[in-house]
């Protein structure tokens, strides 16, 4: 069992850490919070939220008794996740910060501060997560790696925001909330005097933007550049537009002068042209298959991948979205996916999450969406969509009869 006397707790100003504080006090743990400044503009009123949320961190931790440090990985974000975000975007893609937060800052910078700076035991987060090793590490084993498990309130369950995390810092890591529901947490922190913190509206969003236009924000780091919005069907132009960098797969697209709307299907980023398609459910929006980058596996890579069969699991690559059961291949160290049934707007840059029961297994980045229903259904008859399929299915040298029954 491993021995924790110090632990150094994120503190954000917001109800969910605040708990967390309290629990791990009540634990007898001699806690230290650290308040991660990872962005100094303010926005177009005047406000920088860090402040702000410093200033309930601040009034958390006098009433906890707990010393506070705020201390700045403004570097480490724009270093490893802002710059990054830009990339992608620059590419017509639609990156997640907040996974590459929790990987670079949150479960690296700020762990290695912890232990190295603090000489912290165990760091701990707010976050509705759970790990093999407990809610406190109490379940600790120093020569086995952790696994990720689901929360306990499914709704807002943040597994999917830790998909990349690594193992050396998920190991010493205590998750306090992930066994309690949400509306639980507030009712605990009024009952112990943090009715101001419980009632505090929750941050939604990309933290660094706060209440700015977020094309307007995102034009001040990536160059407009105006080009065509392109009906899909007819392949006539039906608008203008002032960048790629603007726009995400499956958003309404803002043409004027049009009775029906338009909706985002996909990204010509070489003539700088984006496709739309009339309808929030046309055809050419939804897929069943997917292709991703090199996948990150939390606890290690599946033993059906590694024996070379198909992994079958649960997919999703949005915090709100349904889970779906989906199929695995693995082609050149990425993997192609193959869904159980069609997706809307499968987006480039996000990342497929997998899940295998209430396991976490790991993530990769979405580099594209396979063929749409639109083109499948355009054959001649169901054999032709197939075959269409099917040459997709060989550039991964994967056979289409390897595809089990589900």
């Amino acid at each position: 069992m491993l021995k924790i006397r110090k632990v150094v707790i994120g503190i954000s100003g917001g109800v969910d850490s605040a708990v967390t504080a309290l629990f791990l006090k009540h634990k007898g743990y001699n806690v230290e919070g650290v308040f991660m400044q990872n962005w100094d503009i303010t926005d177009e009123t005047g406000i920088c939220k860090s402040d702000e949320d410093y200033k309930d961190a601040s009034f958390l931790c006098t009433k906890l008794n707990i010393p506070l440090l705020r201390v700045n990985f403004v570097k480490q974000y724009w270093n490893e996740v802002f710059s990054d975000l830009i990339k992608e975007y620059e590419t017509g893609h639609t990156p997640n910060p907040d996974v590459l937060c929790n990987r670079y800052v949150k479960f690296d910078a700020f762990y290695h501060h912890a232990r190295e700076t603090l000489n912290a035991d165990a760091i701990a987060t707010g976050h509705y997560a759970r790990t093999s090793f407990g809610s406190y590490l109490e379940h600790y084993q120093p020569n086995k790696d952790v696994h990720l498990l689901k929360a306990v309130d499914k709704k807002k369950d943040q597994t999917l925001f830790l998909c990349q995390v690594n193992q050396r810092a998920l190991r010493k890591t205590m998750f306090p909330l992930g066994s309690y529901v949400k509306a639980d947490v507030k009712k605990i922190a009024v009952e112990n005097g943090l009715e101001e913190i419980a009632k505090k509206k929750e941050s939604m969003g990309i933290c660094f933007i706060g209440t700015r236009n977020f094309p307007k924000f995102i034009s001040e780091y990536v160059n407009n550049k105006p080009g065509n919005f392109i009906d899909i069907e007819s392949g006539l132009i039906v608008g203008t537009h002032q960048g790629i960098h603007q726009w995400t797969i499956g958003q309404r697209a803002n043409i004027e002068g049009l009775p029906m709307a338009y909706f985002t299907v996909k990204k010509d980023v070489k003539n700088n042209n984006i496709y739309v398609a009339q309808g929030t459910h046309h055809s050419s929006l939804y897929t069943d298959l997917l292709y991703t980058s090199k996948p990150h596996w939390i606890h290690s890579r599946p033993t059906e991948l590694q024996n070379g069969n198909i992994l079958e699991c649960e997919f999703k690559f949005q915090h709100i979205e349904e889970f779906i059961r989906c199929q695995l291949y693995e082609s050149n160290e990425a993997l192609v996916v193959l869904l159980e049934k069609t997706r809307r707007a499968i987006t480039p840059g996000q990342f497929a999450v997998f899940y295998k029961d209430d396991e976490c297994l790991g993530s990769a980045k979405i580099v594209q969406g396979g063929p749409s229903l639109q083109t499948l259904n355009s054959g001649k008859n169901e054999s032709n969509a197939w075959r269409y399929k099917e040459q997709l299915f060989s550039k991964y040298n994967i056979e289409c009869n390897e595809k089990k029954d589900w």
